[in-house]
């Protein structure tokens, strides 16, 4: 990638400033449907892409859907609003207060979870939305390994001192805004300070960050997640088991973190670029991934699918002048990849890819 260099992509990014008003709209829908669908899928969350975007942009849900996934992504996206507002107030320090608040935003209410032990035995224990843990909290690595994470007890003053120390730092400058938003995903992570919804606070955490300082916001990609949990796996091994070390890290003590939020962020704002000053009818955009056609004839099959309320394959070949035959082929690609799906109705089309 040419801009692959954060700070070439970063340069490229201000070089197209202002925006104008509708590459900015188009940014926003194309972020909105991108961080909550990625943000959540990442945690197990079953709705698709399309039907992230519905749900979002027009507030339907389409297809079979569970309801807390509905309830959940809904939930995400206040969040999201909500992160995004408060961050553009500047000169506010940050608090503990907005953190407890917004996870209990995207949580919404307390809720019980049941385990089946060994025996036929059941055990269950409450999630408390915007309070701290009430219990201790650990992860089985991919390596099986058990990991723990900062005690209950541990937990306010740990994040007492994470609040602190974000708001010194962003005042004394000596971390650039990637570097402050690398430092606190990973100080907050090995706090863990909720029962449930970190992962989803901390990628919040990081856009609040990036934000304040007018960087664009950025998205952890789903079908990365190995990525992103091996560089936080690796700045483990490297700061040590110690709760309250990760949460004091310096910034030279995470540096496969740092190394792979600096390439995230790269390849990230590198996209805005392309996607608000590239000019090329055959590019579409779907997820975070540019989608450069080999031939006109897809985008002459989605253009007539966003034109037509109702369309053929009959419309189709009199529309696009490809015969039946040729646009089934194509039809057949642009739905196994679900850029595109079949609508309620004969004969309507709902189309994913974004230009």
């Amino acid at each position: 990638m040419k801009y692959l260099n954060i700070k070439k992509a970063l340069a490229a990014w201000k070089n197209l400033q202002p925006l104008l008003e509708k590459d900015r709209e188009r940014l926003s829908r194309r972020f909105t449907v991108d961080f909550n669908y990625n943000s959540n899928h990442i945690e197990g969350n079953t709705l698709t892409y399309g039907q992230t975007e519905i749900l979002l942009l027009f507030g339907k849900v389409i297809g079979e859907a569970d309801v807390r996934d509905v309830q959940e992504m809904t939930a995400s996206n206040v969040g999201l609003r909500m992160m995004t507002e408060e961050a553009t107030v500047k000169g506010i320090p940050l608090t503990q207060k907005f953190i407890r608040t917004l996870h209990k935003t995207i949580l919404r209410e307390d809720y019980t979870v049941y385990h089946n032990l060994p025996g036929g035995i059941q055990t269950s224990y409450v999630i408390h939305a915007g309070q701290y843990k009430t219990r201790p909290n650990s992860v089985i690595t991919r390596y099986g390994d058990r990991f723990e994470y900062a005690s209950p007890e541990e937990t306010p003053g740990l994040m007492g001192d994470l609040v602190d120390w974000y708001n010194v730092a962003e005042q004394e400058g000596k971390l650039s805004p990637v570097e402050l938003a690398a430092l606190f995903h990973y100080r907050y992570i090995r706090i863990h300070p909720f029962e449930d919804g970190n992962g989803r606070i901390a990628r919040l955490m990081v856009n609040y960050i990036l934000t304040r300082h007018d960087y664009p916001m950025i998205v952890v990609r789903s079908r990365k997640k190995s990525e992103y949990l091996e560089a936080l796996h690796q700045t483990d091994i490297e700061v040590g088991p110690v709760p309250s070390d990760g949460a004091h890290a310096d910034i030279k003590n995470i540096r496969p973190f740092m190394k792979y939020f600096n390439d995230l962020v790269a390849t990230e704002v590198y996209n805005d670029v392309l996607f608000v000053s590239e000019r090329n009818e055959n590019v579409w955009w779907y997820d975070g991934e540019r989608i450069a056609f080999r031939t006109p004839n897809y985008t002459k099959i989605l253009n007539a699918m966003r034109t037509q309320p109702i369309l053929t394959l009959a419309d189709m070949k009199e529309e696009t002048g490809i015969s039946v035959t040729a646009i089934q082929k194509l039809l057949d690609q642009l739905i196994s990849k679900k850029y595109v799906e079949r609508g309620e109705k004969d004969g309507s089309w709902r189309v994913f890819l974004t230009q």
